[in-house]
């Protein structure tokens, strides 16, 4: 997999010998811990992007379902031009709302460790604030090469941007009693998690040769992804190797999927062996040791793979996840970093039937969901007509996620001294052929990445603006913690008390989602 030219390597001989000083220019080869690395232009000439960089071993063979290793190093000159194969999922190509742009496309592999790496600095000594994107897929699918995490447009605001693969599926979230047996941490299921600290790792003894700042460093994921943001800011194995956090449609956010507590982050141990000892008699194993010997494409045939009936997670396993995450937070020792945090206004929208609600149906959902408390969540929102009754569908499930995310801001509140900046996401991405999917999961991707010329859609003015607004407020975000600069409109900080969200959308100010009534009703709800 690793092309090496003569040439460049009897250059990066020569250019070894030379001393390493602080103001060099950036020039490939990078000199990094494996080796030399040499990447190539973006559409930019002032970018230098480099792609399908190894920042661990690959977990093959022996290595299945253990923590990642030190990557191996390599001789000569890497030339980092080609992605890396995404991890072993199950390609979908194409889901609607999430079209080519948003899915993985190309080959998976086990040996699939890989991260990319997009940067504008001149000097090695620029220090420039690191920005890590991990991405969503509900751990079960994704990879960093999608079209839309495409990172040249923010690195060109100034920020480092890495964007990392980990292990997805049975491969990356199998727990086992008898590999929690075997491993010196007595835990199982959280491998894929370890790359992500491994890949920070990596961050932290290599980033400076492409100008990055290895105490600057901002973690950002989407879904599943945020999901694995909020996790990392709980987990022992990932302290100092970060410094701010962007959590996208995560915890909190996904209330309107049925996802309302913190406590769906992950699975106790025994139930997640439990799971993995049912996956293995489905695939007549006796032993870890059989499960071992199977390809991998046996062991992710058929519906048991990551997507199907039996899926696969975090696992509060006593070493990555010592507890569930509201009591680490409850405990206070969590790693207390300012952190953004917000949804999107249709994060169901991808469900048949979505805005759709007929009178009769709309209300048998509430008597099956609120119970006894069901007339009281009608009287907040009553319909005659079944258009009232679509319209009331979307805003209790929008107000049920803001409530949500609220009741976690103040639960953080209690034990952080970090701020905490809060959004809602409301543009509905141009489409006239799909006008039913809006502001979908997902859709502010490519707003804040900066990335809508990788969409086929016809755009705004509206958009291009949002888009540069989004990926300002972000970029200012990694780099001091604060969303805020002196060209955008002001986005308060979280204080417990007039709780404001940043809209983002046709119109950008902060403003409160839910009323009094509203927010009662769902603080109960939620407590039950």
């Amino acid at each position: 997999m690793v092309k090496v030219s003569r040439k460049a390597w009897l250059g990066g001989v020569w250019l070894s010998l030379l001393p390493l000083i602080a103001t060099a220019q950036i020039t490939d080869p990078l000199h990094l811990e494996s080796g030399l690395l040499a990447g190539i232009s973006g559409s930019d000439p002032a970018v230098r992007v480099y792609r399908g960089v190894p920042y661990a071993a690959p977990p093959v063979d022996a290595l299945r379902w253990h923590a990642p290793q030190t990557p191996p190093s390599w001789e000569g000159v890497r030339e980092a031009d080609t992605f890396g194969p995404g991890c072993m999922q199950n390609i979908a190509g194409s889901r609607p709302p999430w079209t080519e742009e948003f899915m993985h496309q190309g080959s998976v592999s086990e040996d699939c460790l890989y991260l990319n790496v997009w940067t504008t600095a001149k000097n090695a000594n620029e220090k420039r604030p690191v920005l890590v994107y991990i991405h969503g897929g509900g751990f079960s699918e994704g990879s960093g090469s999608v079209a839309v995490y495409d990172g040249e447009a923010l690195a060109k605001k100034g920020v480092v941007v890495v964007i990392i693969n980990y292990r997805l599926g049975v491969i990356g979230f199998l727990a086992h009693p008898e590999m929690t047996a075997g491993s010196s941490d007595h835990a199982s299921g959280n491998f894929g998690l370890l790359d992500q600290v491994a890949a920070l790792q990596w961050i932290q003894q290599n980033i400076a040769a492409f100008g990055g700042d290895p105490n600057n460093v901002t973690i950002a994921g989407q879904s599943a992804g945020a999901m694995a943001v909020y996790l990392l800011t709980a987990a022992p194995p990932a302290k100092d190797l970060f410094h701010r956090a962007i959590v996208q449609s995560g915890p909190g956010g996904l209330a309107s999927f049925g996802l309302s507590s913190t406590h769906a982050l992950a699975r106790p141990l025994s139930e997640a062996e439990a799971g993995g000892a049912e996956f293995a008699e489905a695939k007549g194993a006796s032993s870890l040791q059989e499960l071992r010997a199977m390809s991998v494409d046996e062991l992710t045939a058929g519906p048991a793979a990551g997507g199907g009936p039996l899926r696969f997670g975090p696992v509060i396993d006593g070493y990555f996840l010592p507890d569930s995450v509201p009591a680490i937070y409850a405990q206070g020792t969590q790693h207390d970093v300012p952190m953004l945090m917000g949804f999107n206004a249709d994060e169901p929208s991808a469900f048949p039937g979505y805005g759709k609600a007929m009178v009769e149906s709309f209300r048998e959902t509430a008597r099956e969901s609120y119970g006894e408390s069901a007339e009281a969540f009608l009287a907040l929102y009553p319909a005659a007509t079944d258009a009232e009754a679509g319209h009331a569908q979307k805003t209790s499930q929008r107000d049920l996620a803001a409530v949500a995310i609220e009741q976690l801001a103040a639960e953080r509140a209690q034990t952080a001294k970090a701020d905490l900046y809060l959004y809602y996401f409301e543009r509905g991405i141009p489409w006239p052929e799909r006008p039913e999917f809006g502001a979908f999961h997902t859709a502010e991707v490519p707003y804040f990445f900066n990335t809508l010329d990788m969409l086929d859609r016809p755009w705004e003015s509206l958009d291009r603006r949002l888009a540069d607004t989004m990926s300002s407020y972000w970029v200012h975000f990694a780099t001091d913690g604060n969303p805020n600069g002196a060209e955008l409109p002001e986005w308060p900080a979280y204080d417990g008390q007039d709780v404001r969200f940043m809209r983002l959308g046709e119109r950008v100010a902060p403003d409160a989602m839910a009323n009094r009534a509203t927010r009662d009703f769902f603080e109960g709800y939620l407590a039950e």
